[in-house]
């Protein structure tokens, strides 16, 4: 299983115990995922549009539990009466009313996790996302995100509107929020591990490139040092300079700092990368 169905998995076990909450996120499912028929004859058919075994149980289960809608039901059903004056409008966004309290909020986020909701594998990238059908449906989605600190946008994709969240600590606070603990806790500790992994590899590739071009620069001084003593160059130039070279021809491998403590007095790496450069020069001025 992916990242996300587990995620839904968990969600789908989650069991509101108040009935007002349990009337949000069976909204936010109706609203995203729900169809509801009448056949000529009064009959009921109550379905969702997903292939997900966890929307479909949690949706059935939440319709038992909050209206007693079992598998038989007419129009006329009182329950089936109750169950449209509370969804309302399907094809709009849920009733504010019905999302007055910050349980009924979080409720409502994970009914429509599970109805429209998907999210990649934090091994990958970070990625999660609601995908609506109507504008107001989305804002809505944003609205009570923006409830719980949760920076979501949106976006256009064929006909359809997404919400989306791509920072990883918002990610999280948003399972966080919805209920699904376990996963939120796996999320965390994988999007840790990879941030702190994606630091280490940040850090060695800094310090190999600084070991690459402290090597390069090392080298390129012993090449115009040799010169200078090769032809005679050296013993005509100041002591400091002498000392200098002198000093990075015994120890090519050091580094500036290392190598401006060995001078007498000592000087800091800028004097003793200026007493350097300045051999350098000089030899360049000679070839």
């Amino acid at each position: 299983m992916s990242f996300s169905s587990d995620v839904k998995e968990e969600l789908a076990g989650v069991i509101p115990q108040a009935r007002h909450c349990r009337i949000a996120e069976l909204a936010a499912i109706m609203h995203l995922a729900g169809q509801i028929g009448v056949s000529y004859d009064g009959d009921v058919t109550i379905g969702f549009n997903t292939s997900g075994s966890s929307l479909i149980k949690k949706g059935f289960t939440l319709l038992e539990i909050t209206f007693n809608i079992g598998k038989s039901l007419k129009r006329d059903d009182p329950e089936f009466e109750a169950l449209v004056k509370s969804m309302g409008d399907m094809s709009d966004a849920v009733d504010d009313l019905i999302l007055k309290n910050p349980c009924c909020r979080r409720a409502f986020l994970r009914g429509a996790f599970l109805a429209s909701g998907s999210l990649s594998d934090p091994d990958k990238g970070y990625h999660l996302e609601f995908v609506c059908g109507s504008n107001a449906q989305a804002e809505q989605i944003v609205r009570v995100c923006s409830d719980f600190e949760i920076n979501a946008r949106t976006t256009s994709r064929r006909s359809e509107t997404v919400v989306y969240v791509k920072e990883g600590e918002m990610i999280g606070e948003l399972l966080n929020v919805m209920g699904a603990q376990n996963s939120y806790m796996e999320f965390e500790n994988r999007r840790i591990y990879k941030d702190v992994s994606n630091t280490v590899n940040r850090r060695v590739n800094c310090e190999t490139s600084n070991i690459r071009k402290t090597v390069t620069a090392a080298s390129r001084q012993l090449e115009d040092i040799r010169y200078l003593e090769e032809h005679g160059l050296l013993a005509g130039l100041p002591e400091q300079l002498q000392e200098a070279a002198y000093g990075r021809l015994e120890n090519p491998d050091a580094t500036l700092a290392e190598l401006g403590a060995m001078m007498d007095p000592p000087v800091g790496k800028s004097g003793i990368n200026h007493r350097l450069a300045k051999l350098s020069e000089i030899a360049r001025g000679k070839m």
